[in-house]
């Protein structure tokens, strides 16, 4: 009856240590590893600055590296909640037209950078941090009035905001709190002038404390007939 005891206790100890060991795992995850110079440079901005500027064209990294560093600051707790927005330009400029909440009318646009957020921390992780309100998004249309604190905060595609959204968007921000925008000026898909140019032109003549992270075609890692893309249109001017 001893023997069988032990044996029992030895059994349990070993499925304990293993749950323990795999859960370990999933709470220390690798950290991001650049793939390029300018990715280390990204990284290494963000681990410094409050506020961050990604400039440069699809592929390089910049949705992916933010939604990425998103999660690990959110499981790591060491902030309170992951801001996400983005403008909504091809609708018109109004999510009316889409069913649902607004939360759920602004999701596909922001399916870049979420996506990112649930292949870091898991499904279902993300979408309990979304249900406890760790993880909110938030349309351009309900951010006046708001301050966001103790958070890190997304603006993702920031080329296609008006001066007067940017303006909105980088008023709101309070305490404690690291901002990415991301952008890409040569894809605007506004009539008038971006938003996001106009703030690259603030930083550089006032020589603000903001550092700005330029990628070029050089810095495409998503596909090798992704970059031949990205430099037969900017070879066109299309």
């Amino acid at each position: 009856m001893k023997r069988r005891r032990a044996r029992l206790e030895l059994v349990e100890d070993r499925t304990s240590r293993i749950h323990r060991t795999r859960f370990d795992e999933e709470r220390n995850l690798a950290p991001i590893q650049p793939l390029t110079e300018r990715q280390a440079e990204y990284l290494e901005a963000l681990a410094r600055s409050p506020q961050v500027i990604v400039l440069g064209p699809a592929g390089t990294g910049k949705t992916f590296i933010a939604g990425t560093r998103a999660a690990d600051q959110l499981r790591q707790r060491r902030i309170s909640k992951v801001v996400i927005t983005r403008p909504n330009v091809p609708s018109g400029r109004s999510l009316g037209f889409f069913p649902g909440t607004l939360e759920e009318k602004i999701a596909p646009w922001v399916a870049p950078l979420t996506e990112a957020m649930k292949e870091r921390m898991g499904a279902a992780a993300f979408e309990i941090a979304v249900k406890t309100g760790d993880i909110e998004i938030v349309p351009f249309e309900v951010m006046r009035g708001r301050t966001f604190k103790n958070c890190l905060v997304i603006l993702d595609e920031a080329q296609n905001t008006t001066i007067n959204e940017i303006k909105m968007f980088l008023t709101r921000i309070g305490d404690d709190c690291q901002v990415i925008i991301n952008g890409d000026v040569s894809q605007t898909d506004l009539r008038e002038t971006s938003g996001l140019r106009t703030v690259m032109h603030m930083v550089k003549s006032r020589m603000m404390p903001i550092p700005v992270v330029e990628f070029t075609r050089n810095d495409i890692v998503r596909s090798g007939i992704c970059a031949e893309w990205v430099k037969a249109f900017e070879e066109t001017n299309l």
